[in-house]
């Protein structure tokens, strides 16, 4: 009965690598591969595209915006005054017709590794090929008074905002309402938009403030599972994460809360918007379409304001535009009582394990000064605390070492009766007080601390571009080294479809292939064929994971070969090597 039960777990353990092969190369991958052809046919067509819609006012009634094709971002931003943006993280602009957040480059990242590569490039504005921007402003609760929009001309007090030094828009409609908005830089990605409408006409108005993030075309996605791209926002204290497939079906989720933020999340970078927390508004996702180009919106509009003759009004907002940097996200949740919002990272439902992986692996960072180096550490710890669990199964599994030629005595006595043969080994174990699935516990035990370093290692900026030795130079990404080119020796770039099979995956392979042998053999030859393959299949599985967690799952494996090593030595159940030279 226990070698069936064998049987099954190795069996399982077959099927579900197979399924992840067979998922990710015959189904993912192409899929993927479909979706950025599709992604750039659209580009194509997402030069010339419909306005932002406002808030409270239907899409078909929002003012147009002139956008003629042209892709060239720069020649774009360069037809309208602007009011520069310099920080030490970010530079870019707000163009004064409209005063629109719709030109922000982040200077501390690059789109490569390469340190000359360009600047990653955020948010950009109507009229290039795929509008990203920000928007704030107020919509009329009744009547129709003149309100700014898109193409209102904005008379600014300076022509730079940055730390300390901001900005004061203002515009008067020649009707009584003259609106200001006050841009200040709070920190690295956070801008604070204080808005005030001031009435001097002689009847009252009725205003609702409002502020929207827009983006126009489907933006390209990893297509992983494990990692949410697209509308994110925190309503009612509940994260929500509407997928731009699910805005498509449903064209618009709104709902009513106090406080709580919205945005657009990409994998590392985050625009979102955040009202006060004491004011009650309601949140919109949506979907439109013009011309076959899709158009996405996050957008909130606050509660009425009469503003009587000779009073204001106001408004108060923060704009997050950057990267998801995890200190900086707590940060800021803490200091505004923003709630969630180190949620923008998608730690997944094991966030409990995950961040706190972060957080240990950052300190040690901290202390070292290289992430590569603190994974090692990580690991040699994680293997401390496990110590005493591993030590017990390395025991056992050097007592089922030792039953060995008893084993191979009760097959040749009993190979054709399996269920005697069952019996007499369930026997053995219980005498000897051995267990035989004491091989699988070192790696069952490992495998949350393997899923919580792979989401760290594939989510937070942190660890993109962070840099090993050698010839790894982004922990985020596989070994870029390519055994079917001898590794850089041969002059020759290996095709996509071959798999990316490194050195640090072959030496992964090699811990694990060590490491196997020295566990004592399944007595029946089909499980021991499987068990000899697993090292193989885990190799080239494990070449296109980062190199990161190959390099965790290398050191764990020879941390374990030593540890088994010595306690085999111990009981007396010798290695192979040992045992022939004895």
């Amino acid at each position: 009965m226990q070698q069936f039960d064998q049987k099954n777990l190795i069996l399982a353990i077959a099927i579900a690598v197979a399924m992840v092969l067979g998922f990710e190369l015959l189904w993912n991958q192409p899929r993927v591969a479909q979706q950025r052809v599709e992604a750039e046919k659209r580009a194509a067509t997402e030069q010339t595209q419909a306005p932002a819609a406002t808030p409270g006012v239907p899409a078909g009634k929002a003012a147009e915006l002139a956008a003629q094709p042209n892709p060239d971002r720069r020649s774009v931003i360069a037809r309208d005054q602007r009011v520069k943006i310099e920080t030490p993280a970010t530079a870019g602009s707000i163009a004064l017709r409209g005063a629109r957040l719709d030109d922000l480059v982040l200077k501390k990242y690059r789109e490569t590794v390469d340190p000359e590569s360009p600047p990653v490039v955020l948010l950009s504005p109507q009229g290039t090929t795929h509008p990203y921007f920000a928007d704030m402003g107020w919509v009329a609760a009744s009547g129709s008074p003149a309100l700014p929009g898109p193409d209102t001309l904005w008379s600014a007090d300076r022509d730079t905002l940055s730390p300390g030094n901001p900005v004061t828009l203002t515009w008067d409609n020649g009707q009584g309402l003259r609106f200001e908005r006050r841009i200040a830089i709070e920190d690295e990605y956070f801008l604070r938009v204080e808005e005030t409408v001031a009435n001097t006409g002689a009847a009252p108005v009725s205003l609702l403030g409002y502020a929207l993030a827009s983006r126009v075309g489907t933006p390209t996605l990893g297509g992983y599972y494990i990692l949410h791209e697209g509308p994110i926002g925190v309503v009612k204290d509940v994260l929500k994460e509407p997928a731009y497939q699910d805005l498509r079906e449903k064209r618009e989720i709104k709902e009513t809360a106090k406080g709580g933020w919205l945005g657009f999340v990409d994998k590392y970078w985050l625009v979102a918007l955040v009202p006060d927390q004491n004011a009650e508004t309601t949140s919109r996702f949506m979907h439109s379409a013009n011309g076959g180009v899709d158009r996405y919106q996050v957008d909130y509009l606050g509660t009425a304001q009469t503003v009587a003759p000779g009073a204001s009004a106001r408004q108060s907002m923060r704009v997050f535009a950057g990267a998801k940097e995890v200190r900086l996200l707590d940060a800021y949740g803490d200091r505004y009582g923003i709630p969630l919002f180190d949620r923008a990272i998608d730690f997944g439902w094991f966030y409990f394990l995950t961040k706190p992986m972060f957080l240990s692996l950052e300190w040690l960072y901290g202390k070292l000064g290289n992430f590569g180096v603190a994974i090692i550490v990580l690991t040699i710890i994680v293997k401390l605390l496990f110590f005493p669990l591993a030590n017990k199964s390395y025991k056992s599994m050097a007592k089922m070492k030792q039953l060995q030629p008893e084993m191979e005595a009760l097959k040749a006595k009993y190979g054709d009766d399996r269920q005697r043969m069952s019996q007499e080994m369930m026997e053995l174990y219980k005498k000897s007080g051995a267990n035989p699935l004491s091989g699988c516990l070192p790696i069952v035990i490992q495998i949350p601390v393997f899923f919580s370093l792979y989401k760290v290692l594939f989510v937070t900026i942190e660890m993109r571009h962070a840099p090993f030795f050698g010839w790894v130079q982004d922990l985020s990404a596989h070994d870029p080294t390519s055994v079917f080119n001898l590794f850089g020796l041969v002059a020759w770039t290996p095709p996509a479809f071959l798999p990316a099979l490194g050195i640090w995956p072959l030496i992964m392979g090699v811990t694990m292939f060590l490491q196997q042998k020295l566990n004592p053999q399944p007595v029946d030859p089909v499980q021991a064929k499987m068990f000899l393959a697993l090292p193989v299949v885990f190799t080239f599985m494990l070449a296109s994971f980062p190199a990161g967690l190959v390099i965790y799952w290398a050191v764990n494996n020879t941390l374990s070969i030593l540890q088994q090593w010595i306690i085999m030595r111990q009981t007396g159940a010798h290695p192979p090597h040992a045992k022939a030279k004895a």
